[in-house]
């Protein structure tokens, strides 16, 4: 495939990446409230049905994986566009609450069928292990996604209210998003047969990387859990350490920045260096960042940008690690069973976190984010032990 070809292809589903995201796991951060104040539904079953949907999002991954696999991610993606559709007007026209999480239960399986997982497993499917950069260039688009989407999502529901917001969000997904996959990523190859001695494309992994398989997945499912408590909690976390609201805020605009530097060293470094070194750089300075941030140092915001770096690059490393130690044939597959663990953790590890912080304090509740990102740095030296092809 050409290499503009590519652009084209990297750039659209960059774009449907940052609607995707910014509709469905950025979107209550800014309607919750909104939410609570219109229908006196209680806050945290509000907050509570996005982890619903991604505990959905979770159980559908590796069937989404092996689907992808065997039609490649152009129909996957399509369906995706109108699942979260569907499951946006659902929310929007909710008239009471157990709608109103049914319909974040739809938004789950389009999460699972839309957001990078499915978009790395595409981009393996086109370009098998040359996949690498396009990858990285996917992933600095969704960057963006909470930059560009939290303004609107504000700016919607002050002029039509979040129900309004809800529906023309499911607008975009059917008049932006759908018609961009369908025109802009090219039908997958044909896939071919496994060859003598080599294990087909739905099969798990094999013995021999069975080992790898699960320290991957265990590193994938702490820093799932890690960034997804930093997510939800961190105003409540630097608040604890004595910072107003407004400077709470104003330090935690820092990562996303961050996150996206981070991204773009990275493409700028064409593919120098194994993915693994990606992923250490990643788990280092998530550890090192949140082992500050647990210090309490003067500098949080050092803290928090070393973090967002680190947060970032494990992004990439999501995606093109699995390609380089498994190879692309399998990728696809193995990216939906990857995504389970990853995913159910991202779903309840906020929850529990707001028990330890109501119970241990928020001082506990850092140093059990530094002792996981710390846990994971020791895997990652594992993994490095471990043989591979």
């Amino acid at each position: 495939m050409r290499e503009h070809r590519r652009w084209q292809v990297t750039s659209a589903l960059g774009l449907v990446e940052i609607l995707n995201w910014g509709t469905s796991y950025y979107l209550l951060a800014v309607l919750a409230g909104p939410v609570a104040a219109d229908t006196g539904w209680p806050l945290p079953w509000i907050v509570g049905s996005l982890s619903a949907g991604l505990l959905v999002s979770g159980l559908a991954s590796p069937r989404i994986g092996r689907a992808i696999g065997r039609h490649g991610g152009r129909p996957v993606l399509a369906g995706a566009a109108l699942v979260l559709a569907l499951g946006l007007a659902v929310v929007g026209a909710a008239p009471n609450l157990p709608v109103f999480v049914a319909g974040w239960l739809i938004l789950g399986l389009g999460m699972g069928a839309g957001l990078y997982d499915a978009a790395f497993a595409t981009l393996g499917r086109l370009y098998g292990a040359a996949a690498r950069p396009a990858i990285s260039a996917v992933t600095l688009w969704g960057g963006f996604a909470s930059t560009v989407c939290w303004p609107l999502s504000a700016f919607l529901v002050a002029q039509v209210g979040w129900r309004g917001t809800c529906l023309a969000y499911a607008g975009l997904h059917l008049a932006v998003a759908l018609p961009m996959i369908l025109r802009a990523l090219p039908p997958a190859p044909p896939r071919p047969g496994p060859a003598p001695g080599e294990a087909a494309a739905d099969t798990g992994p094999l013995a021999s990387e069975r080992r790898a398989f699960a320290l991957l997945a265990a590193i994938m499912t702490l820093g799932g859990a890690t960034s997804a408590i930093v997510s939800v909690h961190l105003l409540t976390l630097l608040q604890a350490q004595g910072l107003a609201l407004a400077a709470a805020v104003a330090l935690g605009t820092l990562i996303g920045p961050a996150q996206v530097g981070a991204r773009v060293i990275e493409m700028a470094n064409r593919s120098r260096h194994h993915p693994l070194w990606t992923l250490t750089a990643a788990m280092g300075l998530v550890a090192l960042g949140l082992a500050l941030l647990w210090a309490a140092v003067p500098a949080l915001g050092l803290a928090l940008v070393l973090y967002g770096a680190g947060n970032g690059l494990s992004s990439i490393a999501r995606g093109t690690l699995p390609l380089a130690l498994f190879g692309p044939a399998r990728y696809a597959s193995l990216m939906g069973r990857l995504a389970l663990p990853n995913l159910l953790a991202q779903a309840l590890a906020p929850s529990l976190a707001a028990l330890l912080i109501a119970q241990g304090g928020p001082g506990a509740t850092l140093g059990l984010l530094a002792g996981l990102s710390a846990a994971n740095v020791v895997l990652v030296a594992v993994l490095w032990r471990v043989p591979r092809g």
